[in-house]
C-alpha cells in the first residue's frame, strides 16, 4: 500500500553508502590527536638537539617499547599520545644533560577491526590507525536498508563501548559519535527498528526509523521542516490496527494536541499542500503579451486588466473576451463577455464589467481554434445541467472566422453569438440566417423550431431581429449565391497571351481562348493537351485498383505454376520453368503501375473546338485547376513499345503505319502483331485490329505527331489475363507524358 501522499518514499540517510570512497588508504597527513593510543606498528620521529644532536625513528615493539639509543627501551604501548610525549621528553631530560627533543608521531599502525550484522559485506577489515567507525563502514559497503543507522554498536573485548546514531551526522554534522577504533574493536549493525513514513508538503519526504518515543512536531522536524506551501490543518497518518486494519487519523499541527501526538511504528504520516486557487486574483490568459495572475481589489474592472490595445496581440480578437466565473458555494460557473473596444470607450459602465476573485479572462485568437481553449467550459457546463436547467451551451454555424459552440451568457442575443463566433466573415448573406431553437415537450419528446433572422438588423442591434438566446440555440449564417471562386485556368504553348486566368461560372475553352488572343501562327492544334485535376485522381484511383487486381492475379499465376511443376508432367514441368521469368515481368509491371503519376488528359478536338462558337458540341465547360499546352506544329512521328528501335521518325505524307515500323527495326519477338494501335497527337485512339475472317487489317492513315504503340503480346504470359489492359494503360500514360514534355 502506498502512502498517503501517492508516490513511494525511500529509506532515509542509506544514499549515503551509494559511491564508495575511491581509497581507504591509511591518512597519513594529518596531526594526530592528543588522546591517539600508542601501540605496536607505530613510529615516533625524534630530533635531539643542544648537547646532543640527532635524529631518529623509534618504533613501538611487540612488547609496546621503544629502543631509544643512549636512553634505553622506553615503555609507551596504551599510552595517549600526548602521554607518551612526555615520558620520552623527561627521560631525555634527566639522563642527556642540556640536551632537547621533539617527538611527532611517524608512521602510524594497521589495526584489524570487525564490522558485522546488516552490512553489505560483513568480515574482518585492516584500516588505519586514525580510523574512525564511519571509515569501517564504508570499507565494507555501507549499511542495508534493513540495518538500522541509528543503533550501531562498537564493541571492545565483549563490551559495548558506545553506540553510534548516523542521524546526528546526517541531519546536524554531529561527528562526536564516531569513536576512533583500536585493534580488534567490531563494529556490529543490528537490524532496523521502528519506522515511519512521511511525505507531502515537507522538505525531505522519506521513511525514517525511530530511536525513541517521537512526537508528530519531531518527525516534521526530522523531515526538514514544512515546506511554505503545507496546510498545516490537512495532517492525516494511516496507521495499523492491533486488528491488522489500517486507520486514518487527522491531526492539527495549529495545536499544541496535534504537535504532540506520538507517532507509532509503520505510520504513514501525509502533510496536504495548500489548494492551488488565488482566492484573491484574476488570471488572464491568451493571445496576450502578458499573461498571469492581477491582485484583485473591490471594483477591478476589465479596462482595468486590459487598460490598452498594445496589451493584446496582432492576431488577438478585441471583440469577444470571455470571462469565466465561479459561483459558490458550489462552485458552479457562470461565463460572461466584452467587447474590449466598447469597454475601453465607456469604461465604468456596463460594458467594462467589474470582476470577481478567481474570475479567468480569455483573450482568443482569430487565426486558430477556440475549441480547446472554451472545451473544457463547455464540459463543466454539460457536467452542471439538470432538466430544469439545460445547459447554458449555444452554437453558430456557418459563415462566421470562428464557427462552433460556446458558452451561453445571461443576457445573451443573436449578436452576441455573431461576436463569439468571430463576427461574419466577407461570404455572409446579410439578408437572412436561420436560427435552430430546440425545447422539450412535457419532458417526453424534443422538437425543433426555425426562426428566420434578419441577419443584418440583428447585427444592427434592432430588437425584432436581436433575439435573446435560449439553451442549445443554433445559428445558421448562410452564404452569399455564387460566391465561390470558380477559379483559375492556365494556358501555355503556342497561344499569344499565354499565362493564367481566373476564369467565371460557366465559362468555356473557346471563350478562354479567345480572351488568351487565339492561337500563335506556328501552333500545332491537333496536338493541344487539356488535363484536369479531377481526371488525374480518377485515374490515379484507376490505376491503384488496377495493382492491387493485377498483385492478386500475379500470386494466383505463380501458385499455379508450383502446381503445374508438381504434377511432372513435360507441360507441367515448361509452365514451372518460365514461372521465374513470367513473375519477374508482372512484378515490374505492378511497381510500374504503382509508381507511375497520372496525367489527368482529356481528349480534345481543338481545331474543330476553334471553327465553332462558344459552347459549340466541341467546346469545354472549364473548371478550376484546368491546363492547356498547344505545342509547336510538330513534325515527327513516334514509336514506342516492342520495336527494335523506339524512336521519333520524320513525319513522310504516304508513308504506312508499317512503313515507320520497319523503319524503326522491325517488332521484337515479345510483339503483339494483332493489336497495334495508333495515337493521335490530340489523344484519339485508332486501332488496327482486323474486321473479318479474311480481310486484311485497316490501314491507318498517319499524320504529323501520331504515336504507334506496339503492345507486349499478352500470351507470353498466359496466366496473366490483365496483362492487356495493364501494358496498354502504361503505354497511353506514357504518350501523354511524352505530348507534355514541353510544359
Amino acid at each position: 500500500k502506498p502512502p498517503a501522499g501517492g508516490a513511494a518514499t525511500e529509506p532515509f540517510g542509506y544514499n549515503l553508502f551509494t559511491n564508495p570512497a575511491s581509497t581507504f588508504a591509511p591518512v597519513s597527513n594529518v596531526p594526530v590527536p592528543p588522546n591517539y593510543v600508542v601501540g605496536p606498528g607505530d613510529t615516533f620521529d625524534v630530533q635531539l638537539y643542544g648537547n646532543e644532536a640527532g635524529n631518529y625513528v623509534l618504533g613501538v615493539d611487540r612488547n609496546g617499547q621503544i629502543d631509544f639509543p643512549k636512553l634505553g627501551p622506553i615503555t609507551v604501548s596504551g599510552m595517549g599520545f600526548d602521554s607518551a610525549r612526555r615520558v620520552i621528553e623527561e627521560r631525555v631530560a634527566q639522563q642527556l644533560i642540556g640536551t632537547q627533543v621533539n617527538v611527532t608521531m611517524g608512521t602510524l599502525r594497521t589495526i584489524r577491526v570487525f564490522v558485522l550484522g546488516e552490512v553489505q559485506q560483513p568480515g574482518s577489515y585492516t584500516v588505519g590507525g586514525l580510523a574512525t567507525m564511519t571509515n569501517a563502514l564504508f570499507a565494507s559497503g555501507g549499511v542495508k536498508t534493513t540495518g538500522s543507522l541509528r543503533r550501531i554498536e562498537l564493541k571492545r573485548n565483549g563490551q559495548l563501548v558506545s553506540t553510534l546514531d548516523l542521524y546526528d551526522l546526517l541531519l546536524h554534522g554531529d561527528t562526536s559519535g564516531d569513536h576512533r577504533l583500536q585493534q580488534g574493536d567490531v563494529i556490529f549493525v543490528p537490524p532496523i527498528g521502528p519506522t515511519v513514513s512521511i511525505d507531502g508538503a515537507v522538505l525531505r519526504p522519506a521513511i525514517y526509523e525511530l530511536k525513541s518515543a517521537t512526537t508528530l512536531e519531531q518527525m516534521v522536524r526530522i523531515a526538514g521542516g514544512l515546506l511554505p506551501d503545507a496546510d498545516q490543518r490537512r495532517v492525516s497518518i494511516e496507521r495499523i490496527l492491533p486488528s491488522r486494519l489500517y486507520e486514518t487519523v487527522n491531526f492539527d499541527l495549529l495545536n499544541r494536541p496535534g504537535r504532540d501526538a506520538k507517532v507509532e511504528n509503520g505510520d504513514r504520516i501525509h502533510i496536504a499542500t495548500i489548494r492551488p486557487t488565488l482566492e484573491k486574483s484574476v488570471q488572464l490568459v491568451g493571445d496576450v503579451y502578458r499573461p498571469g495572475d492581477f491582485a484583485y481589489r473591490p471594483g477591478l474592472r476589465l479596462s482595468d486588466v486590459l487598460p490598452t490595445f498594445k496589451e493584446l496581440k496582432p492576431t488577438a480578437d478585441p471583440h469577444y473576451i470571455m470571462i469565466r466565473r465561479i459561483i459558490p458555494p458550489a462552485h458552479r460557473i457562470e461565463v460572461l463577455s466584452a467587447d474590449l473596444s466598447r469597454a475601453l470607450t465607456e469604461r465604468g459602465t456596463a460594458a467594462d464589467p467589474l470582476l470577481e476573485p478567481q474570475d479567468k479572462i480569455y483573450v482568443f485568437d482569430l487565426t486558430s481554434s477556440r475549441a480547446s481553449s472554451i472545451a473544457p467550459i463547455l464540459q463543466k457546463l454539460e457536467l452542471q445541467a439538470t432538466p430544469q436547467q439545460p445547459a447554458a451551451i449555444v452554437g453558430i454555424e456557418g459563415q462566421v472566422k470562428a464557427p462552433g459552440r460556446y458558452p451561453l451568457e445571461p443576457g445573451m442575443r443573436v449578436s452576441d453569438l455573431i461576436r463569439a463566433g468571430g463576427s461574419l466573415d466577407d461570404a455572409a448573406y446579410g439578408g437572412e440566417a436561420e436560427l435552430v431553437r430546440y425545447r422539450v415537450v412535457g419532458g417526453k419528446i424534443r422538437r425543433t423550431r426555425i426562426v428566420n433572422i434578419d441577419l443584418a438588423a440583428a447585427v444592427r442591434g434592432v430588437a425584432s431581429a436581436d433575439l435573446a438566446l435560449r439553451p442549445y440555440d443554433v445559428l445558421l449564417v448562410k452564404r452569399i449565391p455564387d460566391w465561390k471562386t470558380p477559379g483559375s485556368v492556365d494556358i501555355s504553348g503556342e497561344v499569344r497571351f499565354p499565362g493564367t486566368y481566373p476564369i467565371q461560372r460557366g465559362e468555356t475553352l473557346r471563350s478562354l481562348l479567345m480572351r488568351a488572343g487565339g492561337l500563335a501562327d506556328d501552333a500545332f492544334p491537333e496536338g493541344a493537351v487539356f488535363t484536369r485535376t479531377e481526371l488525374r485522381s480518377q485515374e490515379k484511383a484507376q490505376l491503384d485498383l488496377l495493382a492491387k487486381r493485377f498483385q492478386a492475379e500475379l500470386s494466383a499465376a505463380t501458385l499455379q505454376s508450383v502446381r503445374a511443376g508438381a504434377t511432372g508432367t513435360a507441360a507441367g514441368a515448361a509452365v514451372a520453368a518460365s514461372a521465374p521469368q513470367n513473375l519477374a515481368i508482372g512484378q515490374e509491371v505492378v511497381r510500374e503501375l504503382r509508381t507511375t503519376q497520372p496525367v489527368g488528359r482529356l481528349v480534345i478536338h481543338l481545331t474543330r473546338l476553334m471553327r465553332e462558337p462558344v459552347g459549340g458540341p466541341d467546346d469545354v465547360v472549364l473548371q478550376n485547376g484546368d491546363r492547356l499546352f498547344v505545342p509547336k506544329l510538330a513534325q515527327e512521328v513516334m514509336l514506342i513499345g516492342e520495336v527494335q528501335n523506339p524512336t521519333a521518325l520524320l513525319y513522310h505524307s504516304g508513308w504506312s503505319r508499317n512503313d515507320y515500323i520497319n523503319r524503326s527495326g522491325g517488332l521484337t519477338r515479345n510483339a503483339d502483331r494483332k493489336r497495334i494501335y495508333v495515337v493521335r497527337a490530340d489523344g484519339e485512339v485508332v486501332g488496327g485490329e482486323r474486321v473479318g475472317w479474311f480481310r486484311r487489317a485497316q490501314s491507318v492513315d498517319m499524320r504529323p505527331g501520331d504515336t504507334v504503340v506496339v503492345p507486349m503480346n499478352p500470351d507470353r504470359i498466359p496466366a496473366l489475363p490483365l496483362w492487356t489492359s495493364a501494358t496498354t494503360i502504361l503505354y497511353n500514360i506514357a504518350i501523354a507524358i511524352l505530348a507534355l514534355k514541353g510544359l
